[in-house]
Parts: C-alpha cells; sequence; structure tokens
C-alpha cells in the first residue's frame, strides 16, 4: 500500500466515524432517533439555553449535523458539508463553555473536537475513496472551502451573539428584579 493510498483510507476513516457521529446526533434533534428528543424536546432545551426560536434552532441545528454528517461520510460537497457541521458544533460548544474544557464536566470538548475534525476534512478534502473525487469535484473546488467557511462563520457569528446577548439581558432583568425585591422589604 503505497502513502497515497493510506492518506485515501485514513480520510475515509475520519469521513465515516465524524460524518456517522454527526449525522446520529442530527437524526436525534430532527426526528428523536437514538434516544433523542426530536424537534419538540431539543426545541424546548435550545429556548432554554438562549436559542430562539428552538424548535427552529433545533431544525437548523439537526439540519446541520445531519445533513452536514451524511455528506462528510459520503464525501460529497466536502467543503460546505465540514462547514456546516463545524459551525453547528461552535453553536454547541457555546452553550457548554461555560462548564469548562472537559466533557466529564459538561464542557465543550466533544463539540469542539467533531468541530475540528469537520474544519480538517473541509479543508483537507474527502480523498480518493468519495463521491466528490468520483464527480470530478464539482462541488468541491478549492474556492468553496473559504466561501463555506466565510458564509458558516457569519451566520455561527450572529446566531451565537445573538443568544448571548439574551442570556445577559435575561441575567440583568433578573439581577434587577432581585434588587427591586429586596428594596420593597422592610428596612431594605
Amino acid at each position: 500500500m503505497t502513502s497515497y493510498d493510506r492518506r485515501d483510507l485514513g480520510l475515509l476513516l475520519l469521513r465515516l466515524g465524524t460524518g456517522g457521529v454527526l449525522a446520529a446526533h442530527g437524526a436525534q434533534k430532527l426526528f428523536g432517533w437514538f434516544g433523542g428528543h426530536g424537534l419538540e424536546g431539543t426545541g424546548q432545551f435550545m429556548e432554554s439555553v438562549g436559542y430562539t426560536p428552538g424548535k427552529e434552532s433545533a431544525a437548523a441545528a439537526g439540519l446541520a449535523e445531519a445533513g452536514g454528517g451524511t455528506l462528510l461520510a459520503l464525501g460529497l460537497a466536502t467543503p460546505a458539508a465540514g462547514a456546516a457541521a463545524a459551525g453547528a458544533m461552535a453553536g454547541a460548544a457555546a452553550v457548554h463553555a461555560p462548564n469548562g474544557f472537559f466533557a466529564q464536566g459538561g464542557g465543550y470538548e466533544y463539540a469542539a473536537t467533531l468541530g475540528l475534525t469537520a474544519a480538517g476534512l473541509a479543508v483537507t478534502g474527502p480523498g480518493r475513496l468519495s463521491l466528490d473525487h468520483a464527480l470530478g469535484h464539482t462541488v468541491n473546488r478549492g474556492w468553496m472551502v473559504p466561501a463555506a467557511f466565510a458564509a458558516t462563520g457569519l451566520v455561527t457569528t450572529l446566531v451565537v451573539g445573538a443568544r448571548n446577548r439574551r442570556l445577559r439581558e435575561k441575567e440583568e432583568g433578573e439581577q434587577e428584579a432581585l434588587f427591586e425585591e429586596s428594596e420593597a422589604l422592610p428596612g431594605g
């Protein structure tokens, strides 16, 4: 086996593993498969962590994960697939960031690992054992990598930024309510 063949096999394994995990997570959100909560339950969770509207946020995250993961596994439209999955994982990492790095404590380690692997595959390309290669790389051109990351980066920044603003406003409102409540107490 030549090194070139080893590289293609390695990329195939990375694509299948990462894409499969991402697709399964997306299916949990979209359809409730694999112990997931579907759009309703995931939407309620999304609302609770500041992503509103919840059901639409759940659908967007589920599509980015399921669609991006499936396309990564197939090695099809690899720049867009990897960028979409990386964007979804950046949104997930934002939720887990207050808990630190390690997943054991609820941190963002797992989301970061999936996102960085998806991003790495988007940049590296799918290898010869892929649909992109079989189709002559019509949806895997060099210019598509920066374009996909620019679009995903912009959308992710807007979505996570809006979430962070909502959470800050909610916290400020709660603090103000506590202050007003303490002022209303005798001796306050």
